[in-house]
C-alpha cells in the first residue's frame, strides 16, 4: 500500500508492479477531489488491467485546508461528494467494461460522454475493489454502504475500534444490505516492530511522538474524550501552539501509547496482533524490512492465520 506523500502514488505503484507477480497494490490514499475521477479511473484501470487484477484503489478526502490552500479545490460536503465520486468510478469503469452508455448525474459530477477512441478495451478482469479512507462515525457508516473497504486512521484504540467504529461500520452495511465477509476494515493503529527489543524501543518512540501530534489535533478528540483524555488532548493542542513540537512526545506515558500501539518483536508480533486487532480489523500493515525470506514468510504465515470477517470484495461489474 502506497500513500500520497512527497510523490504520485499510482507512479510508485507502476514502479513497484515490475517487481512481483502474486502482490496485491493499493493506493492507501490517494487524494480524491484535486483529480476528476476520470482522471482517477484511467490511472486504476491501466494498473489493474496491466497486472492481471492486481490493483485496488484507496481514495480519500483529505482535509479542508489542504484541498482549499494546498490543491486548491472546493470543499463542500465531502461525505456526499465521495459516495458521488465512486459511482461515478463504477459508471466509468462499467462503460470500459460493458461498453454501458456513460450517463452519471449527480451533484457533484457528471459524465455524459465517452467516445470509442478514448475507451479502453475490455479487461475481462473482476472490477477494481474501492477502498475509502474514514476517521469519523459519519463518514465510516457511509463508507460501509457503497465502498469494499475502509482504511481506518492510524490515531485508534481496540476501546475506539470496538464502540464506536464498528457499530457505524455494521450499520453502513446494514443501510445497503451488505454482508460484512465483503467489506474490508484495513489498519486502525500503530504497530513497533522489529528483529530485538531495541528496534521495538526505536519504533515505539516514534509512534509515540505521533500520538501525541494526533492527540493535540481538535478534529481527533473524540478518540481522547472516549479514554477521558480531555486534560492531556488540551495540554498537546497548547503545546503546539507554543511551538513546543519537541517536548510533546515526552507528554505520552506507556500506558496510553500501548493503548493505540503493538509493540512486540517479529516472533512474537502475530500473537500481538491477534490481541490488539482480532475481532476489529481484517488487515494491518508492517514492515518485516531485513528478515530473511523464510522466516518473513513464516511470520507473515501465522498473521495470515488470524480469523477476520473478511473472506473477498465482490467482484461482479
Amino acid at each position: 500500500a502506497v500513500p500520497e506523500i512527497t510523490g504520485d502514488p499510482f507512479m510508485h505503484l507502476a514502479a513497484a508492479s515490475m517487481g512481483t507477480k502474486t502482490i496485491l497494490l493499493r493506493t492507501a490514499i490517494a487524494v480524491a477531489f484535486p483529480r476528476s475521477p476520470m482522471i482517477t479511473a484511467g490511472c486504476a484501470w491501466a494498473l489493474h488491467a496491466n497486472t492481471g487484477g492486481r490493483f485496488a484503489l484507496g481514495l480519500g478526502t483529505q482535509v479542508k485546508p489542504h484541498n482549499e490552500r494546498r490543491f486548491s479545490v472546493t470543499w463542500d460536503k465531502p461525505r456526499q461528494r465521495m459516495q458521488e465520486y465512486v459511482e461515478s468510478l463504477h459508471a466509468i469503469w462499467r462503460s470500459w467494461e460493458k461498453k454501458e452508455k456513460l450517463a452519471y448525474k449527480g451533484d457533484h459530477y457528471r459524465f455524459s460522454l465517452m467516445t470509442p477512441e478514448f475507451s479502453p478495451q475490455p479487461s475481462g478482469l473482476p472490477r477494481i475493489p474501492v477502498y475509502i479512507a474514514a476517521v469519523k462515525p459519519g463518514m465510516q457508516q457511509s463508507v460501509a454502504s457503497y465502498a469494499d473497504g475502509v482504511v481506518l486512521h492510524l490515531f485508534c484504540t481496540r476501546k475506539y475500534l470496538e464502540e464506536v467504529t464498528l457499530p457505524a461500520i455494521q450499520a453502513g452495511l446494514n443501510e445497503s444490505g451488505r454482508d460484512r465477509k465483503h467489506f474490508e476494515i484495513c489498519g486502525g493503529g500503530f504497530i513497533a516492530t522489529g528483529p530485538d527489543e531495541a528496534a521495538v524501543l526505536k519504533q515505539r518512540e516514534w509512534c509515540r511522538y505521533r500520538i501525541a501530534f494526533y492527540g493535540s489535533t481538535p478534529g481527533y478528540l473524540p478518540v481522547m474524550s472516549l479514554h477521558g483524555w480531555d486534560d492531556l488532548a488540551a495540554k498537546l493542542l497548547a503545546m503546539t501552539r507554543a511551538g513546543q513540537w519537541e517536548q510533546m512526545a515526552a507528554e505520552i506515558p506507556d500506558d496510553i501509547l500501548d493503548h493505540f500501539c503493538v509493540s512486540a518483536v517479529w516472533d512474537n508480533l502475530p500473537e500481538a496482533i491477534s490481541q490488539r486487532f482480532g475481532g476489529v480489523s481484517d488487515s494491518v500493515d508492517f514492515s518485516l524490512a531485513g528478515a530473511e525470506p523464510d522466516r518473513a514468510k513464516e511470520i507473515l504465515a501465522r498473521v495470515h492465520a488470524i480469523p477476520n470477517a473478511f473472506t473477498a470484495c465482490l467482484q461482479d461489474w
